[in-house]
């Protein structure tokens, strides 16, 4: 017979996270929207070859992506719909990027499918969540290094397109996040595989020890 304290010692431990609201109106959200609000505009432009306008867009892009994070937790104003709107900003923003400037050719198409495969392969793991009713586990500071190498990439590698001075800087500068950017994007995905596996052997053993 299995006691409450051996069903909670198998319950898969939820990690520890800031206190979580659940207003949705609130100032890092509305960052967040306007970044969505900001991916169709962005593809737009480079699409339309405007590309200083394109860039800006890019560089406010990074910057509300530090913002809306630092306010949230600043401020005590961590909300779960922002839990969720953010990450699917930088998703968004980070495919419409991706393939604008594949589109224009400022990056190859191959470098598009690694970083795309990267998502799919995370997107995999859901149906095992569902399954199991698994806590999502936190980002990684290894997930959040990465989209910040790769938000702050692309508008280096759109602003190195050219032949001045600060074109030329600008280019190794650009490529090499681009490179830190998609070896953390990856790693990161094998840190939440990881997570997700640990997880998911908590719930069978929380399983076992209640049919015993």
């Amino acid at each position: 017979m299995t006691t409450r304290q051996d069903r909670e010692g198998t319950e898969p431990r939820a990690p520890q996270v800031v206190p979580v609201r659940h207003e949705w109106l609130t100032l890092p959200n509305a960052i967040s929207v306007l970044r969505l609000v900001g991916v169709p505009v962005f593809l737009w432009l480079i699409l339309a070859h405007q590309d200083g306008a394109a860039l800006v867009v890019l560089m406010v892009s990074g910057v509300s992506d530090y913002l809306d994070g630092k306010i949230a937790r600043r401020f005590g104003l961590v909300s779960r719909v922002g839990q969720y709107l953010d990450p699917i900003a930088d998703r968004l923003y980070i495919a419409s990027t991706l393939f604008g400037l594949a589109w224009r050719e400022f990056i190859p198409w191959w470098l598009v499918l690694v970083l795309v495969a990267r998502d799919a392969f995370i997107a995999g793991m859901y149906p095992v969540v569902r399954v199991y009713r698994l806590p999502l586990p936190p980002v990684h500071y290894i997930g959040k290094a990465a989209t910040f190498n790769l938000l702050y990439a692309f508008p280096l590698v759109l602003l190195g397109h050219g032949d001045s001075l600060v074109a030329q800087v600008a280019q190794p500068v650009a490529w090499a996040f681009v490179w830190w950017g998609t070896a953390l994007y990856w790693i990161g995905g094998v840190i939440y595989a990881h997570q997700i596996a640990d997880l998911v052997r908590q719930r069978r053993a929380q399983y076992r020890a209640v049919a015993g």
